[in-house]
């Protein structure tokens, strides 16, 4: 192991995220109900621009009357880009006015390290002005060609940073990829055109400690598509993934949650490996297996989601 070892910053449930256009309040108050993890208001992509102001005000006044943490959930507000004049705006009105009620921002299209710092410094200047004594989070969305292309550095950034998520919708449009739905396969390529992209990104959240979350599936009508593209994503270690639907919540509850058989096994490695140690061994046998400390690093990954979805209850 490396000396230089950047530890999780952050450890939160985000086996589903719903996505919800903070313009549609009825929407709102159904996600706060819901079995998502984690919800997000929409202020970008969702809300037209003569929607832009009302639904920051929506996303305010549900921050403030909705108990997001009593219900389970993290709660989010996705902000406009930095390429238009609606963000300082959406950084400043929530960060005021609901800013010890929000867990994290997510910024869209982040393409180079110095997005993250603008935020940042706004945030920090606006919780020092307040005097909050909450902390709130910063999420990157990864969906640009520029984003990738820097994703370590941006991983790298450090601060408040907590989070990479994968925008393939975005993401398709920048490299000019032809495909048949947001997320979906295209047939013409022999294989998942994402893998390398989702891969990379995944790299370089592990490396810098940040969580790693897999982005839409728009065919909300295909069940089984999404599930494929979310058991991809857990392989290559996305912890969750977006839902769109209400309906896609419990698809990723269901792909991203280990199964009963893997928590007990991941226990039992746990066990078997204390034993070992107590009579001066490295490594040990479970079932007819070799185990080791790889074993024990895997092992506990399994049982820290386990034990986080238990929390939740």
């Amino acid at each position: 192991m490396s000396h230089t070892l950047h530890p999780l910053r952050r450890q939160r449930l985000q086996r589903s995220e719903l996505a919800v256009p903070a313009s549609n309040p009825t929407m709102v108050e159904k996600a706060a109900d819901s079995a998502a993890d984690y919800v997000f208001l929409d202020l970008e992509d969702a809300v037209a621009p003569p929607e832009k102001e009302q639904a920051r005000r929506n996303a305010i006044q549900a921050l403030n009357d909705i108990d997001w943490a009593a219900k389970g959930k993290t709660v989010s507000v996705r902000i406009n880009g930095l390429d238009t004049h609606y963000m300082y705006r959406d950084v400043v009105d929530v960060m005021e006015q609901a800013g010890d009620k929000v867990h994290t921002l997510l910024v869209p299209k982040v393409g180079v390290p110095a997005d993250l710092y603008m935020v940042e410094a706004m945030v920090n200047q606006i919780e020092q002005g307040k005097g909050y004594q909450t902390r709130v989070g910063l999420e990157a969305l990864i969906e640009t060609a520029l984003g990738m292309a820097n994703v370590e550095d941006i991983a790298r950034f450090g601060g408040r940073l907590e989070a990479l998520h994968f925008g393939v919708a975005d993401y398709a449009a920048s490299m000019r990829a032809r495909t048949v739905n947001i997320g979906g396969l295209n047939p013409n390529y022999p294989g998942d055109q994402w893998h390398a992209s989702i891969t990379r990104m995944v790299v370089a959240c592990r490396a810098y400690g940040l969580r790693a979350v897999d982005g839409p599936f728009g065919d909300f009508s295909d069940p089984e598509g999404y599930k494929d593209g979310a058991r991809r994503a857990a392989a290559l270690g996305c912890e969750g993934k977006w839902a769109i639907h209400p309906s896609q919540i419990a698809l990723a509850n269901e792909v991203f949650s280990p199964p009963e058989t893997e928590v007990t096994r991941a226990r039992r490695i746990i066990e078997e490996l204390r034993k070992a140690e107590a009579e001066g061994r490295g490594a040990a046998a479970l079932d007819g297996k070799m185990i080791d400390a790889a074993s024990e690093r895997m092992a506990m990954n399994v049982i820290t989601v386990a034990d986080a979805i238990a929390a939740r209850g």
